[in-house]
């Protein structure tokens, strides 16, 4: 079985201890420990789930375990993550891999080096409704794909974040739209602001992504009252509405109108499925650390071109 262990708790953190916990009541792993600078708050998780607290993360890398979660703030990914793959340990990364292309580059190394599993939390790739759409584009159901918009918007979290919108939210984004172009993003051009956000960075941004024969635009703001969580791809034999929240999806051409068949299931629960399977079956994940750090790449080239204006090259 198994013996997987979380480093991070708190918002996104909390939700993959819950996850491991239910995938150990059925038998699938065993849950070792969970390990947050906040001692308090990771006994209480502990007692809730059934497993061990620890205040340091590198007494929990000492468990010997076979799979780490980590889901610590994005400048610290780069540290924790090698002190796990250093141990042999096979590591899920959140979203963005890492803060700077040198970590990102740095982490997917040693992974290499020690032949472990690595995999970067996308979680949207997970999600049913962005599946069905794969599945969909792939077939041709829509044709050649023109375009492909994205709308990411709603209220700031009382959470106070040391990054902008673009390296938070945009980048689920980012690597959605170049998922179903199925090629890396060629051009980014970005225009983004500060409003509200206390540290001074960006919390609005308009992002146009180029592709060989397409283009994707991402719209993200933390100023709108409501979520909305949206994709539209326009194809030359069709249009498909998405809606990541509702896990719904809609298909209109010239004939007819058609909603696809969705099988809800949450998205988080997909990608720790399949994190254990690629560790268990030594498979290579769907979201390996070369798709992680193209879509860094694109969001922090999307934050250079916001600050000069200009349209930049994706290189690599």
């Amino acid at each position: 079985m198994l013996r997987v262990g979380v480093v991070g708790v708190g918002m996104m953190g909390q939700h993959h201890v819950r996850v491991y916990s239910e995938l150990a009541r059925e038998g699938r792993v065993e849950l070792v420990g969970i390990a947050d600078a906040n001692l308090e708050r990771a006994k209480e998780l502990a007692r809730k789930f059934g497993t061990k607290a620890y205040s340091d993360y590198r007494e929990l890398a000492k468990e010997g375990l076979d799979a780490v979660d980590i889901a610590v703030p994005t400048s610290l990914h780069r540290e924790v993550a090698l002190e796990f793959i250093e141990a042999g340990t096979s590591v899920l990364v959140e979203k963005p891999i890492a803060d700077t292309i040198e970590n990102a580059r740095a982490i997917i190394e040693a992974a290499e080096r020690e032949g472990v599993t690595l995999m970067v939390g996308h979680i949207e790739r997970f999600n049913p409704a962005v599946l069905k759409l794969k599945e969909l584009v792939s077939r041709g159901e829509l044709g050649r794909l023109v375009t492909v918009s994205a709308k990411r918007v709603g209220p700031m979290a009382a959470r106070i974040r040391d990054v902008g919108i673009i390296i938070d939210l945009g980048v689920h984004d980012i690597d959605v739209i170049s998922y179903l172009f199925g090629e890396p993003v060629k051009t980014v051009y970005a225009r983004a602001k500060n409003v509200v956000h206390p540290a001074g960075v960006e919390d609005h941004a308009l992002i146009t992504l180029g592709f060989d024969d397409g283009s994707g635009i991402v719209e993200t703001n933390w100023l709108t009252p409501h979520k909305t969580r949206t994709l539209t791809v326009v194809g030359t034999g069709g249009i498909a509405y998405l809606d990541y929240i509702e896990q719904s999806l809609k298909l209109y051409n010239s004939e007819w109108i058609k909603e696809a068949k969705i099988q809800k299931r949450e998205p988080l629960r997909n990608e720790l499925e399949h994190f254990v399977e690629c560790v268990e079956k030594g498979k290579r994940p769907i979201v390996d650390g070369k798709a992680g750090m193209h879509a860094l790449k694109v969001a922090l080239l999307a934050q250079e071109s916001a600050r000069t204006g200009k349209v930049l090259e994706v290189e690599g």
